[in-house]
């Protein structure tokens, strides 16, 4: 019997983790991913404060002992003194992924100016591809459309399962074999 894909999702905010604040961001990343994807899958969520141990802890977590294939967090990329989630993130690379913040913030900008002031990144740690995304929910729709298309062939790329899209949505990427 096929195994459901393990794929994380992380809400970074103190308020949230408190439940002070409903997690909207979480919730939207699943909701997107449960539209997109025609792989079988299951989300690991997980709803942390902006700590940077904390969000360091839970990316380990969700890789090395949960075996996702794709964590995608939320919130914590602005420039405010608490958001540490790029910083967390790149504490547990293995390799980093430059490509996918720098197309984040390209689509952002054609939204809203202050894109700029965003951190969005990614990296790889073992065979798990981690982004990590703003925290409204409009703005996680509009950046996982710029990335998805690349995701399931970088997953492939780093031993990962094949993911596949529903391509009348989000047409993934990959090369034609010869």
């Amino acid at each position: 019997m096929e195994q459901d894909i393990a794929i994380g999702i992380v809400t970074v905010s103190d308020r949230a983790s408190r439940g002070e604040y409903e997690d909207l961001g979480g919730p939207a990343i699943q909701a997107y991913l449960a539209r997109v994807l025609t792989s079988r899958w299951r989300a690991v969520t997980r709803v942390v404060p902006d700590e940077k141990a904390v969000i360091k802890n839970t990316l380990c977590e969700l890789v090395d002992n949960e075996i996702c294939c794709l964590v995608v967090t939320t919130g914590g990329t602005g420039p405010a003194p608490r958001d540490v989630t790029p910083e967390a993130t790149e504490a547990v690379a293995h390799k980093l992924m430059p490509g996918f913040g720098e197309l984040m913030r390209q689509v952002s900008l054609a939204y809203v100016p202050t894109a700029i002031l965003s951190r969005q990144t990614a990296v790889i740690r073992s065979q798990s591809l981690i982004i990590n995304l703003p925290g409204k929910p409009k703005s996680i729709e509009e950046c996982l459309n710029a990335v998805m298309p690349a995701v399931p062939y970088c997953i492939d790329l780093i031993g990962g399962p094949f993911l596949t899209t529903d391509d009348n949505l989000i047409k993934a990427f990959r090369p034609k074999k010869r």
